[in-house]
């Protein structure tokens, strides 16, 4: 049977050296979170943004929710594919780290399309509870993940896909001696995914782990809609 290769730090650097087209503007925030020091580990991988890229050219996604921001490359990414008429609704409680994502944004002319809500991300989904979405992209903090997937299954158009950050959590899932909250709150998110026999999924070893959901059963609220008497 055949088995994922090892990526060696030399093997990362080919892939991303004849693999990757990125946009002058992704490059600057890439360096920009390097300058950072130690909280760069929040940024998404290049291999990463450019996978969310792809995602949303082949599948016909015009219309994104992002949960968990930061200083903007997985937003600018997707935002790059969008059409024009686009649009991404970006969630996020740091007001610092999103006045530069948003300086980021205008320079690649791409504000036109991105919106951004500042304030704890459950209060947020409350506020567009009645959006529908084609894609959520969820990478904000763990201990909500599950509350933040259920939350966004609700405002998923059908057949819509949700993609999840950090789920092998730097490798720490297999480690039955890490008990850390952090480490345990992913392991019951990734076994809660897992049972839900409302979506397809599949764990992608990119980063830090991605899950990738299509979504296949209809929301709650696609069937109330589906029972209300027709206005014509």
């Amino acid at each position: 049977m055949g088995s994922d290769l090892n990526i060696t730090k030399e093997l990362q650097e080919y892939i991303l050296s004849h693999g990757f087209n990125l946009h002058p503007v992704q490059k600057e925030i890439i360096d920009y979170n390097t300058s950072l020091g130690d909280i760069k580990r929040m940024q998404i991988s290049i291999s990463q943004s450019q996978f969310l890229h792809l995602i949303i050219k082949i599948s016909n996604i015009n219309k994104v929710l992002e949960i968990g921001t930061f200083t903007g490359l997985s937003t600018l990414s997707m935002a790059l594919a969008l059409a024009d008429d686009g649009k991404i609704i970006a969630l996020d409680k740091n007001e610092e780290t999103n006045k530069v994502a948003i300086d980021f944004f205008k320079k690649a002319n791409q504000e036109h399309k991105i919106k951004t809500l500042i304030k704890p991300a459950l209060e947020s989904l409350d506020e567009i509870k009645n959006e529908k979405f084609d894609l959520v992209f969820i990478d904000a903090d763990k201990m909500n993940y599950i509350e933040y997937y259920e939350r966004s299954l609700q405002l998923l158009n059908k057949n819509g896909l949700i993609i999840i950050d950090n789920v092998l959590w730097y490798g720490e899932v297999v480690n039955e001696n890490n008990n850390d909250k952090f480490t345990k709150n992913i392991k019951e998110f990734n076994s809660h995914i897992s049972k839900d026999t409302r979506v397809e999924k599949l764990i992608i070893p990119l980063g830090d782990g991605m899950t990738c959901l299509l979504y296949t059963s209809p929301s709650p609220r696609d069937v109330e809609e589906s029972r209300m008497p027709s206005s014509a």
